[in-house]
């Protein structure tokens, strides 16, 4: 039997050498953890750790027909019956339709919300152009003054 001169476990010894690790290089800092937190799974041999390898590597493998979801595909796999086969993919054609039918409707909710977002900018825009030329004399208009000759463009040229 033989033993570690470090055990992975959280002692003065392995939290100093991880610090170390860090300061001086921070892969072998990231090392030190890994081995103080999973060092005790692989148990210091060879063959437990390949053990330990391949026991998560076929958990992996058992599990991966459970993630097809993601990339649309729904897990196509046959169930072995054929009328839940046709009942199945009815029901996902069913379903990618309404979901198409949903994309379509936030799209036209987008465009509406954009439109009237439009309108209320235009009516404060003409809101504000109107309190504006209500605050400056003679603009667009012809004072008695000055008869038609409005050359200013409403600008008031005091040189009289």
């Amino acid at each position: 039997m033989t033993t570690a001169i470090i055990k992975p476990q959280w002692s003065p010894l392995t939290i100093a050498l991880m610090v170390m690790g860090f300061i001086i290089f921070w892969p072998l800092g990231l090392a030190v953890l890994g081995y103080i937190l999973w060092g005790e799974k692989f148990g210091g041999s060879p063959e437990k750790a390949q053990a330990y390898w391949n026991k998560g590597k076929s958990w992996c493998s058992a599990n991966k027909s459970r993630h097809h979801w993601n990339n649309r595909s729904y897990g196509m796999n046959s169930s072995g019956n054929a009328a839940f086969d046709e009942y199945r993919s009815e029901q996902l054609k069913r379903l990618e339709e309404e979901r198409a039918r949903l994309d379509a409707e936030i799209d036209d909710f987008h465009a509406y919300m954009a439109n009237l977002n439009k309108a209320k900018d235009r009516e404060e825009f003409d809101r504000f152009m109107n309190e504006r030329r209500g605050s400056r004399q003679g603009f667009g208009e012809s004072r008695p003054d000055q008869g038609d000759q409005n050359t200013n463009n409403g600008w008031n040229n005091n040189n009289d």
